[in-house]
């Protein structure tokens, strides 16, 4: 994707009630490309926030997996609200995972599961192993749950699994996966959703100031993207980034309110989402200022 297509584009995809199906239209329509190109082009062209939302959530997938199958997927990692390893009780032995993962992002519509499990021996301390699995197979099974007044366009369910067998992939599952998809689910949410508010002031003729702003935005995003996620200049950069993106808050509301009111209640509804995560955000962004300090005073001396 150049800008120049981003620039151009005033393409909008009609909602799909069927995830899967609409993610393969959007996936046709635009053909091979990068995880930051799915985000942005696809954001840009979504019907809702939900559905802007579920393609940055794709696109930090396939950051996290590259050889992600092309299809809808999701990771499953949350248990009892909590991501800390400790207090996961799903289990990989040998090949075969039993537990329950309480919150996956449309589930119900995913042709592939990441799992998060414990794989230490007994008397270790808690380690996690990351490993894929297929709807449908014997022992996997996901429970749809009731639509949420947030995102209501984007499913969620339970998962239970029950010996299932599983694909295992290599690397520490904390480390190399569980951690570093809390950052880039940010960069690629972040990227979609900026895209999908871009291509709403396009078509509703915002104010040219606020329709460069929020492309600058995107441009930032696009650095950001290329960073590894456990780079602390990446996370304060990261942060610089929401920052703008909470400073237009009040431009982008009046904007709305004074076009489309559909578009305006949707963003009412849904734009929330974006704040889920801003203890962990503030948290990383703590962490990184404070190692670019040390490493600032040790060049120093």
């Amino acid at each position: 994707m150049t800008w120049s297509t981003l620039l151009e584009c005033r393409e909008r995809l009609p909602a799909i009630a069927d995830l899967a199906e609409g993610f393969a239209t959007l996936l046709q329509q635009l053909g091979s490309v990068t995880p930051f190109e799915l985000a942005v082009a696809g954001g840009r062209r979504m019907a809702t926030p939900g559905l802007a939302f579920l393609v940055g959530y794709q696109a930090a997938l396939r950051m996290l997996w590259p050889s992600a199958p092309p299809s809808l997927g999701a990771m499953c990692a949350t248990e009892q609200r909590s991501l800390r390893p400790a207090d996961m009780q799903t289990r990989l032995t040998d090949l075969r995972l039993t537990g329950q993962k309480d919150f996956v992002t449309a589930g119900d519509a995913a042709d592939w599961l990441l799992i998060a499990a414990r794989s230490e021996q007994p008397g270790e301390s808690p380690r996690l192993s990351l490993a894929v699995v297929y709807p449908g197979e014997p022992g996997v099974r996901v429970e749809k749950l009731p639509a949420l007044p947030l995102m209501p366009d984007i499913s969620h369910g339970r998962l239970h699994l029950d010996d299932a067998l599983c694909e295992l992939l290599a690397g520490d599952g904390w480390d190399a996966y569980v951690k570093p998809f809390r950052t880039l689910e940010d960069v690629y949410v972040l990227s979609a959703m900026t895209a999908w508010l871009y291509g709403i002031g396009q078509d509703s003729g915002w104010p040219q100031p606020l329709q460069l702003r929020l492309l600058a935005l995107l441009a930032g995003c696009a650095e950001v993207s290329r960073q590894p996620p456990n780079n602390p200049a990446g996370h304060v950069l990261l942060g610089g980034l929401f920052a703008q993106f909470d400073g237009l808050k009040a431009e982008v509301d009046q904007a709305l309110r004074d076009g489309n009111p559909e578009w305006a209640m949707m963003w009412q509804r849904d734009q929330s989402v974006m704040q889920l995560a801003a203890g962990a955000r503030a948290k990383r962004l703590a962490k990184a200022l404070a190692a670019n300090q040390n490493t600032s005073v040790m060049n120093a001396g």
